[in-house]
């Protein structure tokens, strides 16, 4: 973490307890980032907050300090079942969830609170067992947490506090009536602790916030700043057919050790990941039907520098907490402005440095407009370097597969019959 993007807040200053600043301290942390630092005196002393911040400042960290604090200050009641969790966190992807569940691990190690997750695409049993044998702190995404609740396996009668992460998200997935679901099921806003956080604080957002916390209170570290100023950012204007060329030039020019490839749809994904396995290049796509337990592997041998480039839809857009991505490509650029931000934001995280490179095509050139004035300023454009648009290999077969992992058969073909099975094998035995 860079110095530069520290505060002068000490951690040490907040009286926390010894359990707790014993995980603060043993994860190296000493000072806290601005968002914690303007957050935590607010939450401490159990007032609500709704935070804008950008991705990677260390918001979550902020909001785990909060909840921990909160559950080992105040003792539980005596008529608490192990199936009724202290605490709910709701995020708006499994990813996410994932993440905040790791985090949360590692911070609270002495705390001894028992961490259960719930999310979709995998674990159905597993999950719920967990949760049946007792939780204290509930961590998952809104449509498994609900199917859970209503067979229930657990209930919300003990809520102590309660987190939303990436609200903004919840309304572009379509989660909202779920998140207002479970909120009127935990106790009355005044008799617990609510975090809102967010990437843009919008009417939307305020509105969930009056609705369902206790008169919060808005914090914005960088009201002026929307996009990471850490992040280099580069558009280059070009054609549909010199899009693949220009990117496979550009990744031999520089070393994508972590690059992330950011397109809008899933086809246009895996055509990317055919000329970039064909040119040399070890790269694999993330996509909202990658089985969970693939998307999992993936997204660790990411993280592990063991596969050098990810192609994704907007499905890992938010939530990924991944060190040191050194590339953003905006191989389409994104139709909501909004998502220009999050993608870019999975560089230059933590106040380092990164690189976001952006093709303006000839299909989505016409939401470069919304993206400037969203984010305030024009996006610095460059010519084509010379020879950088270089001729190609051909692509590698795409292999697709189902939502259970399996090989499908090919696009725009049916799979064969026993009978047309049994003509094959006769006439390759002939």
């Amino acid at each position: 973490m860079s110095e530069a993007h520290l505060s002068d807040t000490l951690f040490g200053a907040f009286d926390l307890p010894p359990e707790l600043m014993q995980g603060i301290e043993e994860l190296g942390f000493s000072k806290c980032t601005p968002i914690q630092a303007e957050t935590l005196p607010i939450a401490l002393q159990g007032r609500d907050v709704a935070g804008q911040a950008q991705t990677g400042t260390g918001k979550t960290a902020a909001f785990l300090i909060a909840v921990y604090n909160r559950l080992l200050s105040k003792p539980p009641s005596e008529s608490r079942k192990s199936t009724q969790p202290r605490a709910l966190i709701v995020a708006p992807t499994r990813e996410l969830a994932m993440q905040i569940h790791t985090d949360a691990r590692m911070l609270g190690k002495y705390c001894n609170m028992s961490l259960c997750l719930a999310y979709g695409g995998t674990g159905y049993e597993s999950q719920r067992e967990a949760i049946e044998a007792g939780v204290d702190i509930l961590i998952g995404t809104p449509g498994r947490l609900i199917d859970y609740f209503k067979q229930h396996v657990y209930n919300l009668k003990e809520i102590d506090a309660v987190v939303l992460d990436e609200a903004d998200r919840m309304f572009d997935l379509g989660f909202i009536k779920d998140i207002r679901y479970l909120l009127r099921r935990c106790p009355p806003p005044d008799q617990r602790l609510g975090m809102l956080f967010s990437a843009t604080l919008s009417h939307r957002v305020q509105e969930l916030a009056y609705e369902h916390m206790n008169n919060p209170e808005y914090v914005d570290v960088e009201p002026e700043r929307v996009t990471a100023e850490r992040v280099r950012q580069v558009l280059y204007h070009t054609s549909n057919e010199e899009k693949i060329p220009l990117l496979i030039g550009l990744l031999n020019h520089i070393d994508p050790n972590r690059s992330i490839v950011f397109v809008n749809t899933k086809r246009n994904a895996e055509r990317i990941w055919a000329y970039l396995e064909g040119n040399g290049f070890k790269t694999a796509v993330l996509s909202g039907d990658v089985p969970q337990t693939k998307r999992q592997r993936l997204l660790k041998e990411f993280q592990e520098g063991k596969l050098p480039i990810l192609i994704a839809t907007d499905v890992a857009a938010r939530g990924l907490h991944i060190p040191d991505v050194s590339h953003v490509f905006n191989y389409d650029l994104p139709q909501d402005a909004e998502d220009y931000v999050h993608r870019i934001g999975r560089t230059a995280r933590i106040g380092k440095d990164g690189d976001a490179v952006s093709f303006a095509c000839e299909d989505f050139v016409y939401s470069l407009p919304d993206i400037e004035e969203y984010i305030g300023h024009k996006v610095p454009v460059e010519p084509v370097p010379e020879g950088y648009i270089q001729p190609l290999k051909p692509p590698v077969k795409i292999r697709r597969y189902n939502s259970q992992g399996g090989r499908r058969h090919k696009a725009g073909s049916k799979p064969a019959g026993r009978g047309q099975r049994h003509g094959r094998r006769r006439a390759r035995n002939a």
